[in-house]
């Protein structure tokens, strides 16, 4: 049996419309959208109130809708461009964001988000009003919710929330937080996306979308295609002070045939690129992609999805269906869900069975996916419903596939650990006199070297193919942030790089390439001190002296370490060696003093380390690099030009 087919019969039940069933009969969606009208009807833009033991914060998108009317109405979708959040005034805010993320010279790469949603909230979070609000709902359980541009400023509150919860020790524990936004445009880049299910938090944020609204969908479209005008247009229409800006406010139904066609373009074609999977290709659409759980509801239900791509396709299926009478105007689509949140718990009271017309089911699993059609508003004889209940179905495989590659890969490391003892072994044969680290670079005992390496190069593989299924998407997105992969990752790293430091240093590759640490380390490597670093490590370990160092001189420990903690210490060590050689020879005194300088912090840095014992026994073996470092230190201090310049 072939392993798709051994998933769809281990899933007996299709869950994504009992979870939307499950929501929709909660008073959670009730509450959010009483706040969202709250916050349309204040001044302010922002309400919040206590509700159930639960604090309830609303946002309006109308002050920001307002202020940008005239742009919008200029011309283009300049007021949605992207914009990163590494600059000076929202990288802290969003530190966590940012640092998941690798540097990146597009924007399409960068964690992004939309200029006008940023520059509402940045405007808000300046006040003391919102400050006051953190302080008051720090430790508690918080919803915040938002109708069209408000849900875009929700999730960015909500987001700078998470970051300053998970990076504040003052916050404690993170507390429950929740976004609920009603019809919100998107928000971020793809790689926003990914960062969010890095940090683990995609199942904070739910975004409610009805099956003809064009807000949600709009932003799928090339920036320079977007009639940024109805977005605006329809969120002043939801405002009740909308009459005292009349002139900003102009009818968007006339447009509705080609708004629908734009739309129903620019999202099919995103979901093609998405249906073929080819990187290769370039994105198409606008900049920006969900993330998330996505509610797609109708008067029939709710549907819930939390897999990004199945989204895309599920919102361009639900879009290209025939409207339901009362929702085929673009206003009265994205003004609906007051309604809809207080008629589909009803509509739940009724007993629901399969039509007619619909297929039989071949399994409890089959006729789980055609209620779910039904729920989401897609008649079963739709053109659409094929390939909505294909995504449905691969939805819930995507979501199950890293798992189980996970699960696969548990067992595959299990398999390569014995390479991992035969190098343990070899490191113990050479702890007393040289150490493993010179042994190999010499090459000693030939027979046991070759077998070393063959290991080395084994588990190097793994390792490499482990952060190729990751890069891939092949893994969860949070697996860098997993314990047993972090741990086993470091054990790795602490042991097998000094070979690779020897292997580069024996073939005289310092000399043709450059130094280990710039020009010869692996990524696997960098990526590794990052994971070591993100899991609460920091400094220890990373490929820069001054911080192991300041990190060991805070621990003592009782014995040497079993594995020097700093993985680049035997490339430190041979550039101190070729230091001192070179300064034996300097004549020039003011180079000779730079060198000897250089020579002392290498000392001061060795020797914390040492005195903490956060090294293996094997750098102190009589004949290992570094004692033999330290004797030819202590010969140059007795010279009298070095002495002069040391005092």
């Amino acid at each position: 049996m072939d392993d798709a087919a051994g998933e769809e019969e281990a899933s007996m039940f299709e869950t994504s419309h009992v979870l939307g069933a499950l929501l929709a009969s909660s008073p959670l969606l009730a509450r959010a959208w009483d706040r969202c009208a709250a916050a349309d009807a204040a001044a302010s833009g922002l309400v919040h109130g206590e509700d159930g033991g639960t604090v309830y914060v609303g946002f309006s998108g109308a002050p920001a809708a307002l202020s940008a009317a005239g742009a919008a109405v200029a011309g283009g979708g300049g007021v949605f461009a992207p914009v990163g959040l590494g600059g000076d005034a929202t990288r802290r805010m969003f530190a966590p964001l940012v640092a998941a993320e690798p540097d990146a010279a597009a924007v399409g790469e960068q964690v992004a988000v939309q200029a006008l949603a940023l520059q509402c909230f940045l405007k808000l979070w300046g006040s003391p009003d919102f400050q006051i609000l953190l302080d008051q709902i720090r430790g508690k359980a918080v919803v915040f919710t938002g109708h069209s541009l408000g849900g875009a400023i929700a999730a960015l509150a909500a987001l700078h929330y998470l970051c300053i919860s998970s990076s504040s020790s003052t916050f404690g524990p993170a507390p429950p937080v929740l976004c609920v936004t009603f019809g919100s445009p998107l928000l971020g880049t793809e790689a926003l996306s990914r960062a969010i299910l890095r940090e683990r938090w995609g199942g904070n944020f739910c975004h409610v979308v009805s099956q003809h609204d064009v807000v949600p969908r709009l932003l799928f479209c090339p920036l320079d295609a977007v009639p940024a005008r109805i977005i605006v247009e329809m969120q002043l229409r939801q405002w009740p002070a909308r009459t005292h800006h009349s002139g900003a406010v102009t009818a968007v139904t006339a447009d509705r045939d080609a708004l629908r066609q734009l739309i129903q373009t620019h999202v099919g074609a995103v979901a093609m690129e998405q249906k073929l999977a080819d990187p290769a290709a370039a994105p198409s659409g606008g900049p920006y992609r969900p993330f998330g759980t996505y509610v797609m509801c109708s008067p029939d239900g709710a549907v819930c999805v939390d897999n990004p791509a199945a989204a895309v396709q599920m919102l361009y299926a639900t879009f290209a269906s025939r409207c339901a009478p009362g929702l085929e105007s673009p206003e009265a689509a994205h003004s609906c869900y007051g309604d809809l949140v207080l008629k589909i718990p009803q509509h739940l009271l009724v007993k629901r069975v399969l039509r007619a017309a619909d297929a039989p089911a071949a399994s409890n699993y089959d006729a789980g996916v055609s209620l779910a059609l039904e729920a989401s508003g897609i008649h079963a004889m739709a053109t659409e419903a094929s390939t909505a209940r294909q995504w449905l179905k691969m939805s819930r495989r995507a979501g199950r596939r890293p798992s189980l590659n996970c699960a696969q890969l548990a067992t595959k490391l299990g398999r390569i650990t014995p390479c991992r003892a035969q190098i343990e072994w070899y490191k113990a044969l050479f702890d007393g006199e040289l150490g493993y680290y010179d042994a190999f670079k010499q090459r000693r005992s030939p027979k046991k070297f070759s077998k070393a390496n063959m290991y080395r190069i084994k588990l190097g593989q793994f390792w490499d193919g482990v952060l190729a299924m990751l890069d891939a998407g092949q893994l969860p997105h949070d697996f860098h942030r997993r314990a047993k992969w972090v741990n086993a990752a470091r054990f790795y790293q602490l042991l097998v790089e000094p070979l690779d430091i020897a292997d580069y240093h024996r073939r005289n590759l310092h000399r043709t390439r450059g130094r280990y640490a710039t020009h010869g380390r692996e990524r696997r490597y960098e990526l590794f001190d990052r994971w070591w670093q993100e899991k609460g490590c920091a400094g220890a370990g990373v490929c820069r002296g001054g911080d192991v160092a300041a990190s060991a001189s805070r621990r003592r420990r009782s014995k040497y370490a079993g594995l020097t903690q700093d993985p680049c210490f035997w490339a430190r060590v041979e550039e101190a060696r070729e230091q001192a050689e070179s300064a034996r020879g300097e004549r020039d005194a003011a180079k000779l003093a730079m060198k000897l300088e250089e020579l002392r912090e290498f000392e001061h840095y060795s020797g914390e380390l040492v005195a903490s014992r956060e090294v293996s026994v094997d750098v102190l073996a009589p004949q290992s690099s570094y004692t033999l470092w330290v004797e030819e230190w202590n010969q140059l201090k007795l010279r009298d030009e070095v002495r002069t310049i040391l005092l």
